[in-house]
């Protein structure tokens, strides 16, 4: 087979980029209803190369009428699939440098949902990505996807939900999931009355740099981990503060300090353990 460029690798890559680019439109569409859109996007496209290669002019001359508003048709189809894969391309690490994103509006709804929470005597764990990837955790939850809001916080986490015992994951602007598992902390210095919740928080921020949020059932008192250290009874401007800090911390400028013994619970038994091991969920 004779190669389109005279350098054999141009091919190649070529040819990757295509494979690639349908793997993703299958990746995107699987599971949704344009699933079976696609597949009849490429029935569609099999019968034109069949009509070319036999000479089919009736059928040749029906897919050559169409071409001109295949374009748009395939936008309008699938206008949801490429939005959404337009947003997660702009998202990836490498380009995230270049995209301003309004994180402090969304640190306001989750301020604002702790702060609900805290008021209802509602337990909480809300767990805000930063650069070490939190997939594997992500992965033991329910997947939600939709953006963070204050409301959806707190519906999230009320008694009646079936996913308010574990804890909501944030990435950007989004939740990605909820009723997510994470580590306790084996920190030796950690007093025995802090509850499971509060050990769950320390356990992230001591393995991810997470920001991790938790509030208090019993107390209704809200609490904030990073990088193995915890602050206790924050108010609404104390917590913004302290999150708007934390994400301010660039990169290169960190320093993960060991688990501190500065960590004590807020009160006796205020959460309670509810189960030991190396994981709970929460």
């Amino acid at each position: 087979m004779t190669p389109v460029h005279s350098l054999w690798i141009l091919d190649v890559v070529d040819i990757f980029l295509v494979a690639a680019l349908f793997y993703r439109l299958l990746i995107l569409v699987k599971g949704t209803r344009s699933a079976q859109m696609y597949v009849g996007l490429l029935v569609i496209v099999l019968v034109g190369l069949m009509a070319r290669e036999f000479d089919l002019i009736a059928v040749k001359w029906i897919v050559e009428s169409l071409k001109t508003v295949w374009l748009i048709a395939f936008v309008i189809l699938f206008q949801p699939e490429l939005r959404h894969a337009l947003a997660q391309f702009g998202r990836t690490r490498y380009f995230r440098s270049f995209v301003r994103s309004d994180s402090f509006g969304v640190l306001g709804e989750i301020v604002r949902g702790a702060e609900s929470l805290a008021e209802r005597r509602q337990g909480a764990l809300i767990v805000i990505e930063r650069n070490v990837g939190l997939r594997n955790f992500i992965e033991t939850g329910t997947r939600i996807d939709a953006k963070v809001s204050a409301e959806l916080l707190v519906t999230l986490f009320s008694p009646g939900s079936p996913l308010h015992d574990g804890a909501v994951m944030v990435r950007e602007d989004s939740i990605l999931a909820a009723g997510c598992i994470l580590p306790l902390s084996s920190n030796p210095r950690i007093s025995a009355a802090l509850g499971t919740r509060h050990r769950a928080a320390l356990g992230l921020s001591e393995e991810t740099d997470a920001a991790v949020i938790s509030v208090s059932e019993q107390s209704g008192a809200i609490s904030v981990c990073y990088r193995g250290t915890m602050k206790h009874r924050l108010n609404e401007g104390e917590l913004r503060s302290e999150l708007s800090r934390i994400f301010r911390i660039r990169p290169e400028d960190e320093v993960a300090p060991p688990a501190s013994d500065d960590v004590t619970p807020e009160s006796p038994g205020a959460e309670g353990a509810e189960s030991g091991g190396e994981k709970a969920a929460v």
